[in-house]
């Protein structure tokens, strides 16, 4: 391996992280992620990229929805089910406890 590639350089940092292909939200992994950004993510179970336009401030280690998501839906992360979708979220916006609940209780 070079010295190049073994100290990163030349890679982007991303700003959302998903671990499946199968996500359907991510989750933000810096500090200030504003809305009305072009984020670059990264899908680890695979290493591929992907690029989102974050439509609300996501604060860090929040979700954002990878695709538009209905109420009635599921959301997945890790490539499992997190809970029910409670409000009709768009692609870029936040996902939290205000539109996506525990599908337990």
């Amino acid at each position: 391996m070079s010295s190049h590639a073994a100290s990163g350089e030349g890679r982007r940092k991303p700003h959302l992280l998903a671990h499946s292909p199968q996500d359907n939200v991510a989750v933000a992994v810096i500090e200030g992620l504003g809305a009305d950004t072009d984020a670059f993510g990264v899908i680890t179970e695979d290493d591929s990229s992907f690029s989102l336009h974050v439509r609300h401030d996501i604060p860090i280690g929040h979700k954002v929805a990878l695709t538009d998501l209905k109420a009635g839906d599921t959301a997945i992360k890790y490539g499992q089910d997190i809970g029910r979708v409670i409000k009709d979220v768009a692609k870029g916006e936040h996902v939290h406890v205000h539109n996506v609940k525990t599908k337990r209780w």
